[in-house]
């Protein structure tokens, strides 16, 4: 999830309606969620873009090659901006990323929106900076309650926390002891806070996800767990190097991606493992937008457009295309992208042994090809543009059948390490590229729909609306070429 997120990936209020989202910095979806060094952002990517690419890119929309490059960040709430700033971190400075009172018009305005887009309007100084007072309170009680050693006695006036991420599903905080507390015991010095955002899922998903995060933290697949609670939870802080929407295709990294996705599918998890939840979720979000109303302007309009697409047909079509579609069913992440992919600062991890994948609430058992083709489209998403529409998408980024087989290769390698299995390895490529291909739609169907959701209910700033118009021209567009 964007014309490309997610992971993306929420702001969960019921349980935690102190906290107005200020997004932090993509992914997923993710759509999607990184844990970047203490001075850094991200998300299903969120990161600063310079002054001078902030200015080239301040359109919207630049013609490239015939394709298109979205820009879009939102105020995904249904009445209006939030209120006041939030700190992001030492290297947020929206002042010198763009002038003040730019206006930054939707990568999606047509004829219908006029000039002007109350949305982007909202968002012209780019996203809010600092954590509030409320926020910071519950969030010095979560780590004095649940974490030991210091953490028991210091002071609130002490307490140390900065917005690392606020993505598109969660929101995501450092919070640190001071340098001059110190630790009693081998308590951890700084611990991620994860407050979860809006639950599509349902509230079981959240049960399963803490389950899994547990067991993942057991077999050293994951970062610790350090508690859970109805809001959130508190997880280990690991070193790491953020990794750029661009890294993805960089052929050692696209290999090792490839092998901890063949890993990952290989573990057997204690979960239903009928592939239900790929169709029973895009089935449940199409209920929700069919039922969906907007009060403001610019969602209304927006609304109105993605209806007439027929999306309820539409998805009647994407169903008998991927029946017709063979894909082993195999325990997914079901959200590879850049910002659910740790490049781990561990100078004892061999080269290819530094990249770890996380945030797992959407891993479920479900069709291989839905890994493939989300991940290939995540590619060509960017979530950390600093202003409205909040993100970018350029198309022609999508791998190349040459970039997509060397990731198969890899994905296979890897998987052949535990099979004795021969096979016809030029016809299994041939099919894995078909597979990847046509379950690249449902990745944009299902992020298409998640986006339009999420632009009713969720706090988190982020063009949801013009994200979701994306997903859906990418959707058309991949059905011309792949089906």
């Amino acid at each position: 999830m964007q014309c490309a997120l997610s992971y993306v990936w929420l702001f969960r209020t019921g349980s935690f309606s102190g906290v107005r989202a200020s997004a932090a910095f993509f992914s997923s979806r993710s759509r999607r969620v990184l844990h970047p060094g203490p001075a850094t952002l991200s998300r299903k990517k969120h990161t600063m873009q310079s002054s001078d690419e902030s200015a080239r890119n301040n359109t919207g929309v630049t013609a490239q090659d015939g394709g298109f490059r979205c820009v879009t960040a939102a105020v995904a709430d249904d009445t209006g901006p939030p209120v006041g700033k939030r700190q992001v971190g030492d290297t947020l400075d929206v002042a010198a990323a763009v002038p003040q009172r730019l206006k930054t018009p939707s990568p999606h305005l047509g004829s219908n929106y006029g000039d002007d887009d109350s949305e982007a309007e909202a968002f012209r100084d780019g996203r809010t900076e600092e954590v509030d007072r409320d926020t910071r309170s519950r969030a010095h009680a979560w780590c004095r309650d649940f974490l030991s050693g210091s953490w028991k006695s210091i002071r609130e006036e002490d307490f140390q926390i900065s917005i690392v991420s606020g993505g598109l599903s969660n929101l995501l905080y450092l919070c640190s002891l001071p340098d001059h507390v110190a630790a009693e015991g081998d308590e951890p010095r700084r611990v991620l806070l994860r407050v979860y955002g809006a639950i599509l899922q349902g509230v079981d998903s959240l049960v399963l996800e803490s389950v899994m995060f547990a067991i993942l933290a057991e077999r050293t697949l994951g970062p610790k767990l350090y508690g859970i609670f109805p809001a959130g939870r508190l997880e280990q802080y690991l070193p790491n190097t953020r990794m750029r929407t661009d890294q993805l295709s960089e052929p050692l990294i696209s290999a090792e991606i490839a092998t901890k996705v063949a890993r990952f599918h290989n573990m057997v998890m204690p979960f239903n493992k009928e592939p239900k939840w790929l169709f029973e979720t895009i089935d449940k979000y199409m209920d929700q937008v069919m039922k969906l109303h907007f009060n403001r302007e610019a969602h209304v309009k927006k609304y109105k457009k993605l209806m007439k697409l027929d999306l309820p047909g539409e998805l009647e079509r994407l169903r008998a295309l991927l029946a017709a579609t063979p894909s082993p069913v195999v325990f997914c992440h079901n959200d590879v992208q850049e910002g659910n992919i740790l490049m781990l600062d561990d100078e004892q991890k061999s080269s290819d042994e530094r990249l770890m994948l996380i945030d797992f609430e959407y891993s479920s058992y479900n069709y291989r090809g839905f890994d493939f083709g989300n991940h290939f489209c995540e590619w060509m998403y960017d979530y950390t543009y600093n202003q409205w529409p909040f993100y970018k998408a350029t198309p022609e980024d999508y791998p190349s059948t040459e970039q997509q087989l060397h990731f198969i290769r890899s994905y296979l390698a890897e998987q052949g390490r535990h099979s004795d299995m021969k096979m016809d390895q030029k016809r299994v490529e041939e099919d894995m590229i078909i597979e990847a291909n046509r379950y690249a739609l449902a990745s944009h169907f299902l992020w298409g729909l998640w986006s339009i959701i999420q632009a009713k209910i969720s706090k988190i700033e982020f063009g949801y609306m013009d994200y979701a118009q994306c997903r859906f021209d990418a959707y058309f567009e991949q059905k011309r070429r792949f089906s």
